[in-house]
C-alpha cells in the first residue's frame, strides 16, 4: 500500500516561538501557525475561518525559527504530519496532531525605497540585503526582485532537516 504524509502551509504566527533543547542538546522550537480561510453562504454571508496548528522544527531549522520569526511573522511550512502522545500528571492520555517542518520559508520582505524613489532595497527579516539598486522611471516595480538563485549568502535562514 503507497502512503503519503506531506503538508504544505501558509500563515501566520499565533504567537512568538518557543525554542527549548532535549536532554542531548538539540534545539526544538514550537510555534503555532494561524492559516485563515474565507467562504460564503448560499444566502451571500461572507464568513472567515482560521485553523490553529502547532509545528515543531528540529535543529539548525528551529534555532533560524527561534532567532528571526515572531508573533505575526508570515511563513511557508512544509513538513509531515505527526501524532504526539503523552500522559498527564493525574495519568490521563492525551494527544495531538502536529506538523514537523522539513523547512520554514520566511516570505515577508520589506522594501526600503529612498525619498526619489530611485533607489530600492529589499531586506529580509534579520537584515540581509537581497537586492539593492537604483532605478529608472521605466522599471517595473509592482513586485519586489526575487532572490538571485545563483548567488551566495552568509546566512542561512530556512533548513531542509532529514529527522534521524
Amino acid at each position: 500500500m503507497i502512503t503519503l504524509n506531506k503538508v504544505f502551509l501558509v500563515g501566520n504566527l499565533a504567537r512568538d516561538p518557543d525554542l527549548r533543547h532535549t536532554p542531548s542538546g538539540t534545539p526544538v522550537t514550537e510555534f503555532r501557525l494561524a492559516v485563515s480561510d474565507s467562504y460564503t453562504t448560499s444566502s451571500g454571508e461572507k464568513h472567515d475561518r482560521t485553523c490553529f496548528i502547532d509545528v515543531v522544527s528540529w535543529r539548525k531549522l528551529a534555532e533560524s525559527c527561534a532567532e528571526y520569526l515572531k508573533k505575526g511573522s508570515p511563513v511557508f511550512v512544509e513538513g509531515r504530519l505527526e501524532q504526539d502522545t503523552w500522559t498527564t500528571g493525574d495519568g490521563q492520555r492525551r494527544s495531538r496532531i502536529r506538523v514537523v517542518a522539513y523547512s520554514v520559508q520566511f516570505i515577508r520582505r520589506e522594501v526600503e525605497r529612498s525619498a526619489s524613489g530611485r533607489h530600492i532595497r529589499i531586506v529580509e527579516k534579520g537584515g540581509n540585503t537581497i537586492h539593492d539598486e537604483n532605478v529608472g522611471e521605466e522599471d517595473d516595480l509592482s513586485e519586489p526582485p526575487r532572490r538571485d538563485e545563483d548567488a551566495t549568502y552568509d546566512e542561512d535562514v530556512g533548513d531542509d532537516v532529514t529527522l534521524d
